[in-house]
């Protein structure tokens, strides 16, 4: 009996995946628990397991292709079994599935493997016919699959017009280049700006080493998600932020006395780690901040999964320190640390970066004293932190210099408002002020 394979819910807020890399091909055996194919999605990519024992009868869906929650994405039938052919979107029951933390996000490089081109039976037969090399014909059916119809026009008028980035294309016009002379290097043959300007000066006989006046950086992969992700938190929520200046003398006391009294760990106490259980303590008594909106209905958690932002050279990745309300601050040094390294390295686990309540973004280490930071979907609030730095303060009647930090928070007011919002923040800048507060 065939089973149908589909796109997982990996996360209470995801919608869709998309597929990266399939590790198998149409008509190749499968076994259950073997990686079946890869998806990317919360900025890591994962591998998903196939379900079932069979032949990969057919992959609705090439690699590259983003779909809904549910989608089925291919069939495993047993041997000899001819199930029926799906075409287009089908969504079944979703599946969630339980991510392996002890997988790497980034599944290791493999080789590539050749990829059989999708076409109908009908298109197949006629391909023969006519000797159209199917490889050659763009495909207009789901998925990119090749329809009669598309061998007769490939036959009929020739191969398509390559495809090429628009920036390419003007140059391209503006030299006279015969764009079907250019050999494209882009993603699947695309022809590229640098295409076209290694054509041209080949052309006129100009070295390929001559440097070009400029450089276009595609905007995919994690900048992508970033990117999209950031916009539809801006056009999706209704942010507000508020400032405030905390007097942190007595917390940059604490953190020499603490490192003192924990010399011996190689983990050296942090301002952020005394923030994170400052914010996660704060969190508790204000738990309208320690909350997600999902659909119509906020839900308040119970336990705070703290979200702290972590800056790679690829882009902004958030992983989260799980019941931060629970730990020593020795535990929260710890793990942070643990999590940074993991970001860093690319092996976080799609658990680690999903279903978090609140995050903490700090740039004291540019050396920047505050800033408007933007909420993470589906969360209610980020909290901003800003460098440490020595200003003259009135204190008692007297100037006195004291150790000033700014704390920015943003919060979606559709959630809360911003009464509730402010006390929140007065009562973290509390905590910070007197961190002896915080002890039981």
């Amino acid at each position: 009996m065939s089973v149908n394979i589909k796109m997982p819910k990996l996360g209470m807020t995801m919608k869709e995946g998309k597929i990266s890399k399939w590790y198998k091909n149409e008509g190749d055996s499968v076994e259950k628990g073997e990686d079946l194919f890869e998806i990317e999605t919360e900025k890591i990519t994962n591998s998903v397991e196939c379900s079932a024992n069979g032949i990969l009868f057919q992959i609705v869906f090439p690699a590259g292709t983003t779909v809904p929650v549910g989608t089925i994405l291919a069939i495993v039938a047993e041997a000899g079994e001819q199930p029926e052919r799906i075409e287009g979107i089908q969504v079944g029951e979703v599946v969630e599935v339980e991510a392996d933390p002890s997988k790497k996000s980034e599944a290791a490089s493999k080789p590539a493997e050749k990829t059989r081109v999708l076409a109908t039976p009908a298109a197949r037969r006629l391909a023969k016919e006519l000797s159209v090399e199917l490889a050659m014909v763009q495909g207009t059916g789901s998925g990119g699959r090749i329809k009669e119809f598309d061998v007769l026009k490939f036959y009929e008028e020739g191969p398509p017009a390559p495809r090429i980035t628009p920036l390419a294309m003007e140059i391209a016009k503006q030299e006279g280049l015969d764009i079907f002379k250019i050999k494209g290097t882009g993603e699947g043959g695309k022809i590229t700006k640098e295409d076209v300007e290694r054509t041209l000066a080949a052309e006129k006989g100009v070295p390929e080493e001559a440097p070009s006046e400029v450089t276009v950086i595609p905007m995919k992969g994690i900048r992508k998600v970033i990117a999209d992700n950031m916009h539809a938190s801006l056009q999706n929520t209704a942010q507000l932020s508020t400032f405030t200046e905390v007097d942190v003398t007595e917390m940059v006391r604490f953190r020499n006395l603490v490192r003192e009294e924990y010399k011996k760990e190689e983990v050296k106490i942090s301002y952020n780690d005394i923030i994170i259980m400052a914010t996660a303590y704060a969190l508790k008594r204000h738990p309208s901040m320690n909350s997600t909106l999902v659909g119509d209905e906020i839900i308040l958690h119970n336990a705070v999964h703290m979200g702290i932002a972590v800056a790679l050279k690829e882009g902004l990745i958030v992983p989260k320190l799980r019941y931060a309300d629970k730990k020593s601050l020795l535990q929260i040094a710890k793990e942070a640390r643990e999590l940074a390294g993991k970001a860093r390295k690319g092996v976080l686990g799609i658990d680690e970066v999903t279903d978090g309540t609140f995050t903490i973004t700090n740039v004291g280490m540019f050396g920047m004293d505050g800033f408007t930071p933007i909420i993470n979907p589906p969360e209610t609030g980020i909290l901003g932190v800003g460098r440490v730095v020595e200003k003259p303060a009135v204190v008692n009647g007297e100037v006195v210099i004291r150790q000033m930090m700014t704390l920015s928070l943003t919060f979606d007011h559709r959630v809360v408002d911003g009464a509730p919002a402010m006390t929140f923040l007065k009562d973290l800048a509390r905590y910070l002020q007197e961190p002896m507060l915080m002890l039981p």
